[in-house]
């Protein structure tokens, strides 16, 4: 399972059995920190996922800010409720990767606020899934 972790919402992507696809599976509208943490974990749980990868929203230069040290404590706490091993792989570019993905679809501007989330989600795992 992979998270594009956000402050307003949470991208979710799902791999196959044998790990070779990355597929959207859902874009969480968070509520607050415990709602959050039990969606995650009863979902890893109920999909039988072994690992979380959380996508680290470096700067530019490859240094982390204040945006990537949130998504770390967050991954943390994630960890502690679910017990699965936690990895961070850098997300830099995936939310723009996945808007032109979704502009060369053809897809309204209303409903790619939607779905672009879970999108960078699964680009996210995709280049966890392609490192291995």
């Amino acid at each position: 399972m992979a998270l594009d972790y956000g402050e307003v919402r949470i991208g979710i992507a799902m791999t196959d059995l044998l790990q070779t696809i990355a597929s959207p599976f859902e874009t969480y509208k968070r509520k607050d920190i415990e709602k959050d943490l039990n969606f995650l974990s009863e979902l890893a749980k109920n999909n039988s996922v072994v690992k979380i990868v959380i996508g680290l929203p470096l700067n530019m230069d490859g240094s982390e800010g204040d945006r990537a040290k949130a998504t770390r404590e967050f991954g943390e706490k994630l960890k502690d409720r679910c017990g699965l091993e936690i990895e961070y792989i850098d997300e830099r570019l995936t939310s723009v990767e996945a808007e032109e993905i979704l502009i060369e679809s053809g897809m309204r501007r209303e409903k790619r606020k939607e779905v672009i989330d879970k999108i960078a989600a699964s680009l996210i795992l995709e280049s966890y899934l392609n490192r291995y």
